[in-house]
């Protein structure tokens, strides 16, 4: 059990006092704050660019473009994401409050890298890299869904609080 563990009330809350004042204190929350909308735009541009090119056949190399951008954006966001976890819960990542965000994360983090790795390898054809893409975006709305929801809760929890 970690100390963040033993802070925790015996009924469930997202944040305990200290780790609210650590999720407020950090310029980590702030740079997740950036990056979350940032990502969600890349994700909309590059979802009608997907769609463009697989309803029409234009637009390939812009789309291909459009998801290696969201990738890195990934990438930047799960590692920053992992920093404030240390920062407010004192792990990694697996916090108990995001532990299933965090793992479905990794379903995430794993479709968009298969794309990485299908396109480098030019063994893929671009109808077979797309549905690649759009599994990775599905995924990551319904992670995106999981983090929306967690952040209403701690909304409301911080909403109770005062």
């Amino acid at each position: 059990m970690s100390v963040a563990d033993s802070e925790r009330p015996a009924v469930y809350r997202i944040y305990s006092e200290a780790e609210r004042a650590r999720r407020d204190a950090t310029p980590w929350t702030l740079v997740q704050g950036v990056l979350a909308p940032l990502q969600f735009l890349v994700f909309l541009v590059s979802l009608v660019l997907v769609i463009r090119y697989l309803l029409t056949g234009l637009g390939y190399e812009i789309a291909t473009w459009s998801i290696v951008i969201k990738t890195l954006v990934l990438y930047a966001i799960m590692i920053t994401g992992s920093i404030w976890e240390k920062v407010v819960f004192g792990k990694w990542l697996f916090a108990r409050p995001f532990f299933w965000e965090d793992v479905f994360s990794f379903v995430v983090i794993a479709l968009h890298t298969l794309y990485l790795w299908a396109l480098s390898t030019a063994s893929f054809t671009p109808g077979q890299l797309m549905a690649i893409a759009l599994a990775a975006y599905a995924a990551y709305i319904v992670n995106a869904g999981q983090f929306l929801r967690k952040l209403r809760l701690a909304r409301l929890e911080a909403a109770v609080a005062v």
